[in-house]
């Protein structure tokens, strides 16, 4: 087969190119840098593509006519921390069976580059895009985990955090030692004055742990923006270099073997005072360049959008037909309402999210998700639920009279505390024999949506709460720990011992994998909800029939007649409390 798609033709006269220097002219035309900067872009792209190793030049020639390779139903993403799965990226290889196990498509490392040392928000504090973090491996482990996963048909997916960097950060160290080149690769304010100035539309994302988004640093001479936590600096997106930098340095990880990319806090990239400085047009023009010129570098390589938002802002994140953003974006939205549908044990804002999610335009997916290593944000739906359904969602799953083993984290002022605790645990634990009905129910209705289902590490064994983490001095004060546990590889065998709950939920996992693998989707999806909106029904096209998720979100046993061929679940017309049914309706 020819490689036509890496030809190294003229770049000045690829349609990608001139796509991405006319949304870089728009954004940065006017600065006397800029001409420099497109120059040397311009031969960084040239040198990427000339660098693309040959397997993966193989790999975008065949994923040529499939550009949505990663939609393959039955083939989850799984997302973990190296260190709690397994100690190292060495250490992963030897687990790959149990992946297989789940007919896991995608694999999620959470942040394994070089991160500062001490607390770095998780890994989420970079101190170098181009090294791992030597407790995990070197490049060259990246580089063969990323071959191991290739040969088993699974694709190597890394976190870029492109809003911020580690304050000890090769960047941030010049521009601090005075190097003109990096002068203003961060933003930093003269005076507490300006800073006011541009608080009072701000808001902030850990008013608890770190309030505001300022932080004063004398070696830097003023007051440095850090939206999250004071180690991380807010690069400066208004100066074409920072630009330059990130984009090179995505050329080079996927180049490593990284066939998709999860943009970290994409909503916050660019700041404009007077506005909350999220989700601004700006930023849209700095993804459709990013995404643009990696096509160009690793035309098979994907983007997922973190941007955790209300779903009208998240929306935008896909881009155009003509101007495409991101490949994949977190769905997160339909997420937060499951969770709040089952403690009301009402679906109706299920219902409303999981339509408004339809909006999304076609070349454009969600990722379908259960838990994360993140909070439950559940003031993402405050243009959807009323602040009093919110309020008792946080309520509810912090354990609040209710049978969730969660914990309350924090929130911006006037809003509900957004939710930690493993998926298990918010389902009431080992001791409450409800808890493998309502984890099934949930990961039964994020499988049947269209998207790419997401598996969070320890939920296919109900791994629960990692409470020890109050006993680690560098952990106890994020919360967030309680649902980033460290993998029990003992109970993870229990996974072959039929009558333990590990090998109940890990079998569900295959068995959902498995069915969807069977299906031949054609694209559409409609939700209804019946019985006083205590199930939700989801319905998919398929090119003979139709597919149905049936899942009953009450307590209580609920009438549903079964109309066709059913595929997981009960043929009896009754539907058990927290009860789940997956059937074809025949064409």
């Amino acid at each position: 087969m020819p490689d036509t798609i890496h030809a190294s033709a003229d770049l000045s006269c690829d349609p990608l190119w001139c796509q991405a220097e006319a949304c870089l002219r728009t954004l940065y035309g006017g600065d006397p840098r800029f001409e420099h900067s497109l120059s040397d872009l311009k031969a960084r792209v040239a040198d990427a593509r000339s660098a693309r190793p040959a397997a993966l030049r193989h790999l975008d020639i065949v994923r040529a006519d499939t550009p949505n390779w990663f939609l393959k139903p039955g083939r989850p993403a799984y997302c973990t921390y190296i260190d709690r799965f397994a100690g190292t990226l060495e250490g992963t290889t030897q687990h790959l069976d149990y992946l297989e196990g789940l007919k896991v498509g995608i694999f999620h490392p959470l942040p394994l580059l070089k991160p500062r040392e001490g607390n770095s928000d998780g890994g989420f504090a970079v101190a170098d895009y181009r090294e791992v973090d030597p407790r995990l491996g070197t490049m060259e482990d990246l580089r063969a985990l990323a071959a191991h996963l290739r040969a088993r048909d699974m694709s190597l997916v890394l976190d870029m955090v492109c809003n911020h960097t580690a304050r000890e950060h090769p960047w941030a160290q010049k521009m601090l030692a005075g190097e003109p080149a990096f002068a203003d690769f961060y933003i930093v304010l003269d005076s507490a004055n300006e800073v006011a100035e541009w608080e009072a539309a701000l808001q902030d994302v850990f008013p608890d742990t770190a309030p505001g988004s300022f932080t004063y640093d004398a070696e830097a001479g003023g007051y440095v923006w850090t939206t999250f936590y004071p180690f991380q600096w807010d690069l400066n997106y208004a100066n074409p270099r920072v630009f330059v930098e990130m984009a090179d340095s995505l050329f080079f990880l996927a180049n490593a073997g990284v066939e998709g990319f999860r943009l970290d806090s994409t909503a916050y990239l660019w700041k404009r005072k007077g506005t909350i400085s999220r989700n601004l047009p700006e930023t849209h023009l700095i993804l459709q360049a990013l995404r643009a010129l990696l096509t160009l570098v690793a035309p098979s390589t994907f983007l997922l959008a973190e941007a955790i938002e209300s779903q009208a802002s998240v929306l935008p994140f896909f881009g155009t037909p003509q101007a495409r953003e991101c490949d994949l974006a977190y769905n997160n939205g339909v997420m937060t309402a499951l969770w709040g549908a089952l403690a009301d044990q009402k679906a109706d804002v299920l219902k409303t999210t999981i339509e408004r999610a339809g909006e999304k335009p076609g070349h454009g997916h969600w990722l379908n998700y259960v838990r994360c290593h993140d909070d439950i944000i559940w003031l993402a739906l405050s243009d959807t639920a009323a602040p009093e359904r919110l309020k008792h969602w946080s309520d509810f799953f912090a354990g609040k009279s209710s049978y969730a083993k969660g914990e309350a984290f924090q929130a911006p002022e006037g809003f509900p505390a957004s939710g930690c605790g493993m998926a298990a645990s918010l389902c009431g634990g080992k001791d409450d024999p409800q808890m493998p009905a309502r984890l099934k129910l949930l990961y039964g209705v994020t499988y049947a949506l269209e998207g790419v289902p997401l598996l969070y590490m320890g939920d296919e064994i109900a791994l629960e709460n990692f409470d020890a983490y109050r006993d680690d001095p560098e952990l106890k004060d994020e919360v967030r720990w309680l649902h980033r546990p460290v993998m029990d590889w003992d109970r993870a065998e229990r996974r072959h011992a039929p009558g333990s709950v590990e090998h109940d939920m890990y079998a569900f996992h295959r068995q959902l994998a498995d069915t969807l693998s069977g299906l031949d989707f054609t694209p559409g999806q409609t939700v209804r909800t019946e019985a006083e909106e205590r199930l939700v029904i989801i319905e998919r096209p398929l090119a003979a029939g139709r597919f149905v998720c049936v899942a009953n979100l009450s307590g209580e046993p609920v009438i549903h007649a079964v109309a066709g061929r059913v595929l997981i679940g009960s043929d009896n017309d009754t539907l058990p409390a927290y009860g789940l049914r997956w059937f074809i309706e025949e064409a």
